[in-house]
């Protein structure tokens, strides 16, 4: 034995000096962030700030114009979201991915047709987690809660056992109760292993199940830190300070 400490694994999910465009526009200005295997990371900040483009280049709706991002050590610019979704990244978008005119148990049957896991198992594990879904289970997804819906479309990405979880706006037109209740299933979610990028406009309740956060303002990760580190940087980047 050389005596060495092991070589330390590689961030789940890196991005180095990104940059990314819509036509002329360019909303991200060199992006540095990482997401360490088995944490949860909040990406936080204004509206405009870039968070949903940073998601968007993560997931691969957009290519950098300039940097790399890197999945468990691997660059991957360029490649598409099948092609992530297949090395293991789930992506919530904002709204609720769900089908309307579908049941609860419709939809989770449907991400069952790549033969990973059978319907049995995703439906034992989102009721358990999501009890409320077990009683709506016939109904329409279209007719469910707002809430109802981002459990549903949150039970669907858990569906496909993936490594790293990308949530955006979990929160977005809920009321509060409903956004407690949504975190506390991401706090057990990141218990099973499950590191996550969440974006949120509005920081407290995500900091309280958060390992590190990091503030984004036009375009640029400014600060990263513990949570508890960053109070006054928030309230500045919130209130213009």
């Amino acid at each position: 034995m050389s005596g060495r400490p092991a070589a330390e694994a590689p961030p789940l999910l890196e991005l180095r000096g990104v940059h990314a465009a819509y036509g002329r526009i360019e909303v991200l200005r060199g992006v540095d962030l990482s997401v360490p295997e088995g944490s949860v990371v909040a990406l936080l900040g204004p509206n405009g700030a870039g968070k949903t483009t940073t998601i968007s280049v993560c997931s691969g709706l957009m290519v950098p114009t300039k940097g790399s991002v890197y999945v468990a050590g691997r660059r991957v610019n360029g490649a598409s979201p099948d092609q992530l979704a297949r090395a293991g990244l789930c992506t919530i978008p904002e709204g609720r991915s769900v089908f309307p005119n579908l049941t609860v148990e419709e939809n989770l049957a449907m991400v069952t047709f790549a033969g990973r896991r059978s319907f049995a198992e995703v439906s034992d594990e989102t009721y358990g987690r999501f009890p409320r879904l077990k009683e709506r289970r016939r109904q329409l997804a279209g007719t469910l809660s707002g809430g109802e819906q981002q459990m549903l479309a949150l039970a669907r990405g858990l569906a496909s056992d993936p490594a790293l979880l990308l949530l955006d706006e979990l929160s977005m037109g809920l009321a509060p109760l409903i956004v407690e209740e949504l975190y506390d299933a991401v706090r057990q979610i990141a218990r099973t292993g499950v590191s996550i990028l969440v974006v949120e406009q509005f920081a407290r309740t995500v900091l309280g199940v958060a390992d590190l956060a990091a503030i984004m303002l036009h375009g640029e990760v400014v600060k990263l830190g513990a949570p508890s580190e960053l109070e006054e940087e928030l309230s500045a980047a919130y209130l213009g300070g």
